[in-house]
């Protein structure tokens, strides 16, 4: 959300990636996030390689790996418990 145009942010929010109002690069790394939480084992060199053609350095990437690590670990600690997604809205 820091940074971007309101309609990019809203985009993402309803799950839209391949809207217009993305950069390509963010599209791209968007699509390997969904990847990566929904079916990691079929992330390959290739999709790496993707991201890099992009313009994303590998710092970049192994930070975007992490955040998803991360929200999936918080999200299935929450589910455990029966924690509640908080509204926002």
């Amino acid at each position: 959300m820091q940074g971007e145009e309101s309609d990019a942010v809203e985009s993402v929010r309803r799950g839209e990636c391949d809207g217009q109002h993305l950069a390509n690069a963010d599209r791209e790394l968007l699509v390997f996030v969904e990847q990566l939480t929904l079916r990691p084992s079929e992330t390959h060199r290739e999709d790496i390689d993707r991201l890099r053609s992009c313009g994303w350095s590998d710092p970049q990437i192994a930070e975007a790996v992490y955040v998803t690590a991360l929200f999936a670990f918080f999200n299935r600690v929450a589910d455990a418990f029966g924690l509640q997604e908080p509204n926002f809205h």
